[in-house]
């Protein structure tokens, strides 16, 4: 069954498409379009990240525990990548700034609730509220991008100056979460949206074009599979430590998770609009830019997470020192992902995502090395190699996706890739959350028999380090020196090897990107010189 014709709304004030008005829109005009999707965008990557500084505070305020940091975490990154394909269908059928704007309010109103949380399950709420808004947002700022710059050069240089963008918002929410925790409290760190997503609202409303691609019938079964498969997959990870693995609630989730997934491809498959068209990872170069996506976030989503608490709960930094520790992975960020863009365009995103991948690896690796007696300048280095590492990655997939795919179908291409960042993102922090804990809870309990604690108060030090009710390792701040010492060692030596974890997921990842993109043209112009995959609109398989 064909498509259902697609119709176009005009936007308000203007008398055609977004597409036809593009070409009369001056360069000055298209700059601030331009500028208000990224401001937006910058906000929702910021708040991926900015919160970490702020955990230790959360923790200490709240009694989060690690589970519990994991899910303030997790709360935000789980619904927007479980609804991004659906911010994206959305946006298709009843227009691309209606929802962007509307997620852009929903955004907002969610950073207000993180701040007024007095609660650890109100603080939740309000990031998975965020997250929503956040999902609602994303997609449309790229296909705002691809109807409003209609040249192809001018095209790529937006999309250059977005990936830059959103890979500064990824890298300075250390910096600037850090200092606004210090001088104000961890609820800054939610105020600071609020002003900027009134602003944009605004903005938006008065600058952004209309319009809509109105196709058949939503994916109602695939959104709900999608989201119960993901969300039982990311509650297994987080609570199996603390629950244990073999908990009911635990191997429940499990296997709702994998039912659920399974359903979901195959629903996929048959639907004429799917959510996710499974029909692109026929393409070895779709494929390997999606994974690419989704290790990279794997990896640093997991790294920026520990991070923070090792900087804070075992080195002793304040918010603010652990903030500006970070600047040189900053810095190497922002220098790094506008050569990726360079390098895409010659060479093709072969050499830029392997480099990237490979110095992402060497960066958590390198990080392995240290523990709870070390000095700034002796884990330095390994900051810029972890910034450089994601700056040259982010530009490439989104080149590689894009030039692989008909210009018609390369929203959902777009909503795909940003998908499988999202969704390593919160594998990662559940995954690498799940083998430090698990680490940690073995590792305490043997260091405290060791010391002689009674069992009973050794067995409550482990549930308050590892689970929501205690604080983790830097509530025991009041515990005598011994108990305080074993909870650092025990924390550094999880870390260890969640880093070792991270790193190995991304050194693999480099050799399959490596072999699935060989003898993949340079440059801008591969889909052009190599075959891409030609998927059928509407069933995916």
């Amino acid at each position: 069954m064909a498509d259902d014709p697609p119709s176009r709304i005009p936007a308000q004030g203007h008398s055609g498409t977004a597409a036809d008005d593009a070409p009369r829109n001056g360069s000055a005009h298209k700059g601030l379009i331009l500028a208000t999707l990224c401001v937006a965008l910058f906000v929702a990557m910021l708040d991926n990240v900015v919160v970490s500084n702020a955990l230790p505070s959360i923790d200490r305020d709240l009694g989060a525990g690690v589970s519990g940091l994991q899910w303030v975490m997790e709360a935000y990154s789980l619904v927007f990548a479980a609804l991004l394909l659906t911010g994206g269908t959305l946006g298709d059928r009843y227009g691309r700034r209606r929802v962007f704007l509307i997620g852009l309010g929903v955004f907002t109103a969610g950073s207000i609730a993180c701040a007024l949380a007095g609660s650890l399950p109100a603080l939740i709420t309000g990031r998975a509220v965020q997250g929503v808004g956040g999902a609602l947002l994303m997609p449309g700022t790229m296909s705002i991008i691809r109807h409003v710059f209609t040249d192809d050069r001018e095209r790529a240089r937006a999309i250059g100056i977005w990936s830059g963008v959103s890979g500064a918002g990824l890298a300075l929410g250390p910096a600037i979460g850090g200092p606004l925790v210090d001088a104000f409290g961890w609820a800054s760190v939610f105020w600071i949206n609020v002003p900027i997503g009134v602003a944009g609202i605004v903005v938006g409303a008065l600058v952004l074009p209309e319009f809509a691609e109105r196709r058949g019938r939503f994916d109602v079964p695939g959104l709900v599979l999608g989201v119960l498969g993901i969300g039982s997959l990311v509650f297994a990870l987080v609570e199996g430590p603390a629950q244990g693995w073999v908990s009911p609630r635990v191997l429940t989730a499990a296997v709702v998770a994998l039912v659920a997934l399974i359903a979901f491809v195959c629903v996929e498959r048959r639907v004429e609009q799917p959510m996710l068209d499974v029909g692109f990872f026929r393409d070895r170069v779709v494929a390997a830019a999606a994974w690419a996506g989704f290790a990279v976030s794997f990896g640093m989503f997991g790294a920026l997470f520990f991070l923070g608490l090792y900087m804070q709960d075992v080195l002793g930094y304040s918010p603010t020192e652990a903030g500006f520790a970070s600047l040189p992975s900053t810095l190497a960020i922002m220098a790094a992902a506008p050569i990726a863009g360079l390098l895409a365009g010659r060479i093709g995103p072969r050499v830029p995502l392997v480099t990237g991948l490979t110095l992402c690896g060497i960066a958590l690796a390198g990080l392995s090395f240290y523990g709870n007696d070390v000095a700034y300048l002796e884990f330095f280095w390994v900051l810029p190699f972890l910034g450089a590492g994601m700056g040259l990655c982010f530009t490439p997939i989104s080149v590689a996706v894009m030039s692989r795919v008909e210009p018609a179908r390369a929203g959902m291409a777009s909503a795909v890739s940003n998908t499988a960042r999202e969704l390593g993102g919160v594998v990662g922090i559940a995954a690498l959350g799940a083998v430090l804990t698990a680490r940690l809870s073995s590792r305490l309990a043997e260091l405290l028999d060791a010391a002689e604690v009674p069992a009973a108060d050794a067995r409550r030090v482990v549930e308050a380090s590892t689970s929501g009710g205690g604080g983790g390792v830097g509530h025991l701040g009041s515990a005598p020196p011994v108990i305080r010492e074993a909870a650092s060692t025990a924390f550094v030596d999880g870390l260890h090897l969640a880093l070792w974890t991270g790193a190995g997921v991304l050194f693999a990842s480099a050799l399959v990107v490596a072999y699935l993109m060989r003898d993949l043209p340079g440059g801008a112009t591969a889909a052009r010189d190599a075959e891409p995959a030609k998927v059928p609109a509407g069933k995916g398989r």
